[in-house]
């Protein structure tokens, strides 16, 4: 990707077009997994504060390590749904909706 296409792209799409390539190919795929963990880590880390809560407290409130709450909001780790549900239901009081498209 060179400077000419990038000021040519007329949308954000079409710079992840020019860099990751078509959607369903695999650099494109594997880009779209590491942005979806970013929002989702990001999400976390928001709730968690907005909550008043320290990575220690949410992790003992959900029955785990403080080192991996850090890890999830620092997008480090892979995480199950079950544990997703069990932080956001049960540590941080806040509802998951799931689309599946």
């Amino acid at each position: 990707m060179n400077a000419i296409e990038i000021k040519k792209a007329k949308s954000f799409d079409e710079l992840l077009h020019l860099k990751y390539g078509k959607i369903g190919s695999k650099k494109r795929d594997a880009f779209e997994e590491k942005a979806q963990y970013f929002i989702i880590s990001e999400m976390l880390k928001e709730a968690r504060i907005e909550a008043h809560m320290t990575q220690e407290e949410l992790a003992q409130k959900v029955g785990t390590k403080k080192s991996y709450i850090s890890r999830l909001e620092n997008g480090k780790c892979d995480i199950q749904l079950s544990t997703l549900y069990r932080i956001f239901e049960d540590g941080l009081g806040r509802r998951i909706s799931l689309l599946i498209a």
